[in-house]
């Protein structure tokens, strides 16, 4: 096939996992386009079959603010003609479902493009809320000839929040269990912790519905009880206030903030348990990243992690803002080797069996297929 796949280019899950699918597709053999105002932060090297194409910005005094969903749609209806594709594959509803569906439009009559939208979470829980946004969303979703949610519960809100008339098909994010897997590397541990400490770590965006505050206090509860550091992986609006928080607790000494890191594997599999209280989380690609490299996961209660993470088997679920709860779950792992073991050996099993990448992409091959048939 020839796929051409819209994503945010930066930072984020939606982008992560489009950039590995279209990857992996193209691994596969099909052809893949993407089409984005830049490139894909993921696509950092040379892959056969993969094309980039820019959406060019023009400024025009008239216009106070960029054109982007129509920049974006002309450059659609460009990369498919010319390219002759089969298939538009957009991740993220706004604005990029409203853009193929204008080239779509634009392609009537002249080439039969199909379009499929996948929805990532915050395109629905947050933004499509917005009241000005919601008929657009609802819309968009409709008019796609294919829609997929990457879990159950981002399915359900979709169909709640918009009264949906679509069947929406739940294909989970993934991850390659043969890149994120657990590495021996002691050199890197005892660069960031004691000999004997515990590694507690978190990755974000630093978002205040990430709830990294809590992470910390969950962390200065363990660290009363553990000799331990704690990893915060990421930047964003709330590390000013994270960083108050560590030095009002007096932590500076054993709260490490790394920033944006490449090296992630690397990190994860040095750390013993991976922290997540999200107030909102579709899915929770850290959390499953961290799974594949052998991490218990303390969460909260909320969105898609009851799907991802198993209570009491491959980590510990608690209610929102339950510091203390969170913090006593940490506690129990960490000081008991015995069932720390079972947990990291069924964080992994969990994540090898039902989230590798050799799983979920053939389940969007065969989206494709009915799409393509429809």
């Amino acid at each position: 096939m020839k796929i051409g796949i819209t994503c945010y280019p930066t930072y984020g899950g939606s982008g992560v996992i489009a950039t590995e699918l279209g990857k992996a597709l193209a691994l596969r053999g099909h052809q893949v386009h993407f089409i984005s105002y830049a490139l894909p932060f993921r696509l950092n090297s040379f892959v056969e079959n993969v094309v980039f194409h820019e959406v060019e910005m023009s400024s025009y005094p008239l216009f106070e603010f960029p054109l982007y969903t129509l920049a974006l749609a002309s450059k659609m209806v460009e990369v498919a003609e010319f390219e002759k594709l089969d298939l538009l594959h957009v991740h993220y509803a706004i604005p990029h479902a409203s853009s193929a569906y204008l080239a779509k439009q634009m392609l009537k009559g002249k080439h039969d493009l199909k379009v499929t939208t996948t929805l990532h979470g915050t395109d629905i829980t947050l933004v499509g809320l917005e009241p000005s946004f919601l008929p657009l969303v609802k819309f968009s979703i409709e008019q796609s000839d294919g829609a997929t949610a990457v879990s159950r519960f981002l399915k359900e809100k979709t169909l709640t929040n918009y009264n949906i008339n679509k069947e929406i098909e739940v294909i989970p994010n993934f991850v390659d269990t043969q890149v994120y897997k657990p590495m021996k590397d002691d050199c890197i541990k005892r660069r960031l912790a004691a000999k004997g400490e515990k590694i507690l770590v978190h990755t974000s965006n630093f978002r205040q519905v990430k709830r990294v505050t809590d992470v910390i206090k969950i962390f200065d509860i363990v660290q009363k009880e553990i000799q331990s550091k704690l990893l915060l992986i990421g930047d964003g609006p709330d590390r000013s206030e994270c960083e108050r928080l560590t030095r009002q607790l007096d932590l500076n000494d054993k709260v490490k903030f790394l920033g944006k890191q490449e090296g992630l594997v690397e990190i994860l599999s040095c750390s013993d348990l991976f922290v997540i209280p999200s107030q909102s989380e579709s899915f929770g690609l850290a959390a499953l990243e961290a799974m594949a490299c052998g991490l218990p996961v303390i969460s909260s209660s909320v969105g898609g992690l009851p799907e991802l993470v198993k209570h009491n088997e491959s980590g510990f679920i608690a209610e929102i803002g339950d510091v203390e709860r969170m913090a006593k779950y940490a506690i129990d792992l960490l000081t008991n080797e015995k069932k720390y073991k079972i947990f990291s050996k069924n964080s992994r099993d969990r994540a090898v069996n039902l989230f590798d990448i050799s799983k979920v992409v053939p389940l969007y091959e065969e989206h494709y297929r009915k799409i393509m048939e429809s």
